[in-house]
Order: structure tokens, then sequence, then C-alpha cells
């Protein structure tokens, strides 16, 4: 089926814009709750260029490839329907729920900094920022293994991989604060 390998490799490409978008836009938020501590007028001048930006990743790069990412899924799974019977294709939809949710949570940020509704703080959007890598993490090994009972070891490398996150956030935070030119 010939086809089929052209429907993944679409699948492939949208997945990874989508997630290039979702690993962006965190960080355009942490520079936003940055610039929106400067003094005037930096902060306005920096504000107005993180809200474009955002803007332009959000609604041209990062939507368009969840809509795309979504539709050559469903595709496939037209296409190879058996799929569906899967175990390992439960979990994986079980993650991609998570990440449309990641993703409408992110969508409901960035409404909030487009009006200049900025009630985070960075260190916060840092740990935020890290939900679309472990879910990456999680349905890239699924698909890889495609096994109920080693997606188990999966889920606590995820684990272990969040706890290193996390430290690895602190002690940025730590060092950031020794050095604020960090």
């Amino acid at each position: 089926m010939e086809i089929y390998r052209y429907i993944k490799a679409l699948h492939l490409i949208f997945v990874i814009t989508w997630f290039a978008g979702l690993f962006y836009i965190p960080r355009l938020f942490i520079y936003h709750i940055e610039a929106n501590q400067k003094p005037s007028p930096e902060k306005e001048i920096l504000s107005k260029q993180l809200k474009l930006m955002a803007k332009r990743l959000w609604y041209i790069i990062t939507w368009p490839s969840a809509i795309l990412a979504t539709i050559f899924a469903i595709w496939l799974l037209i296409l190879v329907p058996h799929w569906l019977q899967q175990p390992w294709m439960h979990i994986k939809l079980a993650f991609v729920v998570l990440l449309i949710a990641y993703h409408l949570r992110n969508h409901v940020i960035f409404k909030k900094f487009q009006n200049d509704d900025i009630r985070y703080t960075s260190n916060y959007m840092r740990i935020w920022n890290e939900g679309a890598t472990l879910i990456l993490f999680a349905v890239v090994f699924l698909v890889v293994l495609k096994s109920t009972f080693n997606w188990i070891f999966g889920v606590l490398g995820i684990l272990a991989l969040g706890i290193l996150l996390m430290l690895g956030i602190k002690l940025y935070k730590r060092i950031r604060n020794k050095n604020p030119e960090a």
C-alpha cells in the first residue's frame, strides 16, 4: 500500500512541527514574563514583539500542524483499522488526548498573554514547558516498542525523566540567581 507511506510521512512531518510549536510557545511565555518585569519603554517594546512572535508561531505553525497531524493520523487509522484493536494504540491515543489538552491549555495561556494578563512566574512556565517533552517520550516509546508490558517501563522512564527535568530546572534557577546574565 504505497499511499500508506506517504500519509505516514506527512503525519510525522506535522507531528514534528506541532511539537516544535509546543516546545517554543512556553519559551515565548517565559520571555514575555521576564520582559514584563523590565522598565518602560523596554517592557512595552519587548511585549509587543513577543506577542507578534507568539501569534505567528501559534496560528501559522502550531495550530495548522496540530490539525494536519490529526487528519493524517485519522487517515492512517482508516488505512490500518486493526491498530485500534492493539492495547499499545489505546495507550498512545490516551497520550494524544493528553497532548491535545496540553495544546488547548497553551491556547488559553496564549490568549491571556495576548491581552497582557500575565499571572505566571517564569519558573512555573519552565516546568510547564516540559509537558510536551514528557508526552513526546511516551508516544515515541509506545510506537516503537508496541508492547503493553514495555510501556510500564516507559512510564517509569518518563517519571524519571520528569524528575531529572525538575532537578535541571532547579539547578538552572540556582545558577541564574547567582548570575542574572545566564
